[in-house]
């Protein structure tokens, strides 16, 4: 059982249609075509789309809100439950792009949002939307960073929250979750039984209030994602890069990355230009990838196994859609080892001062790749993001000092550190 349908005053939003077969619904917590139980996803008014200008967003608040006449829920500030994410910097990876050969090369960098991944960004326009729909309870499945968002803007609205992890955890997602002091539940299993447990739960009359973030409000979920299209758009002067390179988890960041360029361009607020879209992913759970190096676009489930925790999602429910955007704009996947992972770990963090989570090592470690096997073009502007903060992986890439000496000068000299 759902909450009530209502409608959003002032969005833009006018329903929800199934990527599938087109099939159209109204506004509710819905997330699966009745018709042939494709993914449901926002459906806009594209003329109220239209009217929105540059100058409209530019005048927004310094946080994903500035994009509120563009998302589903949130254009009254009075209904937003939010930490305020987002304007995150884009760094200009010189550094970088000399290391690995390139012309021109920005880095994304969202650990600066209040959680320290870009999780901030979905939880609030989901939440927002809950809330407006009726919901009193938040929660979600999680491989770590969505559970430390639910939690923290939980805590936040004064909402008690729920939220459900896989039990081998990075030990500091789960501290970063249960901190905020609402329920923490680890699930003996991987992340796909955790998402089928829940999904489960959504259909029970113990959670017909509570809102799954990414079950039951899913639609609105994805949304937040375009954001991260929105920002690098506008940073860059409003004009879209060449091409990007995004880590794929379920595959959804990426489409709605992708997504958030035609939008931009269809509604006039950027030049139309073909953005070459570039997936990676980890060695240890590569399905997407694998399917489309196998030339086709049917997921096969895989066990996951590896370091990068938070892209560990063996069934991901938006991988033929990643594989679609991909192919249309002429881009590419590829996957890559848990010790190119840590490599790509470093060097981000000794070329641009970023110490990114693991699955930043995986962009770094894939674009290395992409470039390497003449896949990505080094002379086109490019962008990769890097979505969570190092800090919440320190055992992959676990490192002691370079000298220990005595507290004296005659000891630094010794070690030979004058010089």
């Amino acid at each position: 059982m759902s909450a009530p349908t209502v409608p959003f005053t002032g969005s833009p939003a006018i329903g929800l249609v199934c990527r599938n077969c087109s099939a159209k619904y109204p506004i509710a917590a819905q997330h699966a075509c009745w018709e042939c139980f494709g993914p449901l996803e926002v459906d806009y008014d594209l003329d109220k789309l239209a009217k929105v200008t540059r100058a409209d967003i530019e005048a927004g608040p310094q946080n994903i809100w500035r994009y509120a006449p563009l998302l589903p829920a949130g254009v009254d500030p009075a209904t937003r439950v939010s930490l305020d994410p987002g304007m995150t910097p884009l760094i200009d990876a010189r550094n970088l792009a000399a290391a690995l050969g390139m012309r021109k090369l920005w880095v994304k960098d969202d650990s600066g949002n209040p959680t320290h991944s870009f999780k901030d960004r979905v939880v609030s326009v989901a939440l927002t939307a809950a809330s407006q729909l009726g919901f009193d309870r938040f929660a979600c499945a999680s491989t770590g960073n969505l559970a430390n968002s639910v939690a923290a803007h939980a805590a936040r609205a004064g909402v008690p929250s729920i939220v459900f992890i896989p039990y081998d955890l990075e030990p500091g997602k789960v501290t970063a979750s249960a901190v905020y002091g609402g329920e923490l539940i680890a699930i003996e299993g991987s992340y796909d039984d955790v998402n089928r447990l829940c999904s489960e739960l959504t259909e029970t009359d113990e959670f017909e209030t509570t809102a799954f973030v990414n079950v039951n409000v899913r639609p609105f979920y994805a949304e937040g994602s375009k954001t991260l299209g929105y920002e690098v758009a506008e940073q860059l002067g409003w004009r879209l890069p060449e091409q990007v390179v995004i880590p794929m988890a379920s595959g959804e960041l990426l489409t709605k990355v992708d997504k958030a360029f035609t939008e931009l361009a269809e509604i006039g607020l950027v030049d139309d230009r073909n953005v070459r879209v570039f997936g990676a992913q980890s060695a240890g759970c590569n399905p997407i990838a694998t399917a489309l190096h196998a030339g086709t676009d049917v997921i096969t489930p895989v066990k996951p196994t590896g370091i990068a925790k938070s892209l560990n999602i063996g069934d991901p429910a938006a991988g033929p859609y990643a594989i679609e955007a991909v192919t249309r704009t002429g881009g590419w996947m590829d996957f890559v080892s848990d010790d190119e992972i840590r490599d790509g770990i470093r060097l981000l963090a000794r070329t641009t001062g970023v110490f990114a989570e693991t699955a930043g090592g995986v962009v770094v470690a894939t674009l290395r790749k992409l470039l390497e096997t003449g896949k990505l073009d080094p002379e086109a502007e490019t962008v990769i993001y890097n979505t969570g903060e190092g800090l919440k992986t320190l055992d992959a890439v676990a490192g002691a000092p370079t000298h220990q000496v005595r507290p004296s000068l005659k000891a630094v000299r010794e070690a030979g550190l004058l010089g």
